[in-house]
């Protein structure tokens, strides 16, 4: 039975595989449960035992993956604090956002077999949590979009100029209106703990 440890040199790279399938099921759902795009673009599939909607519409299916391919490497080296989908309206003001908080806990050791199993269970609650969140969210206006954003630690903002992971799809900051909501509220869907990530998402709406 393999056991991985912290000081493994593919600790952060199992994290991040785990996280960033995670995150890609998570979009793709968010995106059709909160109706940004025409529900027949998106097809039902099974992700962690779960059914979800997964969209078919190879330019916005690229658009998540080159996201994620990004975002991966700050992941594995622990310098990304949270990764949050907003849904902005026609002025691009957002109407929603959905937190994802990312931590690594100290962990001794743990084995493979046990860390996929515990965290496929955790995510499993996530993904249906978020499939039923309407039932306390608000309905948007029609004409939303979506962009994803990343909080990353102080020393990772430093390097981030100087790493382009993808050509022609360079980090930018992100502007003051997509980051903060006037008079928000949150509303918490799910808080995940595993021996070796926390994963809080919610859905803050104005």
């Amino acid at each position: 039975m393999a056991t991985l440890t912290r000081q493994d040199l593919n600790f952060g790279q199992v994290v991040a595989d785990i996280l960033c399938e995670f995150l890609e099921v998570a979009i793709h759902l968010i995106l059709y449960v909160r109706e940004v795009y025409p529900s027949g673009i998106f097809q039902k599939r099974k992700k962690y035992n779960v059914p979800v909607q997964m969209s078919c519409h190879p330019e916005l299916n690229q658009y998540i993956q080159d996201t994620l391919h990004c975002i991966k490497p700050l992941i594995e080296k622990n310098e990304a604090e949270k990764v949050v989908v907003v849904i902005m309206d026609k002025e691009h003001h957002p109407v929603e956002r959905f937190v994802f908080e990312i931590s690594q806990p100290p962990l001794l050791s743990i084995s493979s077999e046990t860390l996929l199993s515990h965290v496929e269970q955790l995510l499993r609650a996530v993904i249906l949590k978020i499939s039923v969140c309407d039932a306390v969210l608000d309905t948007n206006p029609p004409g939303c979009t979506f962009t994803v954003l990343v909080h990353t630690r102080e020393t990772a903002t430093r390097n981030m100029e100087k790493v382009q992971v993808i050509k022609d799809f360079p980090w930018i900051v992100a502007d003051e209106q997509e980051v903060h909501m006037e008079e928000a509220k949150l509303i918490p869907l799910k808080t995940m703990t595993s021996d070796i990530l926390k994963n809080s998402s919610g859905g803050i709406l104005d």
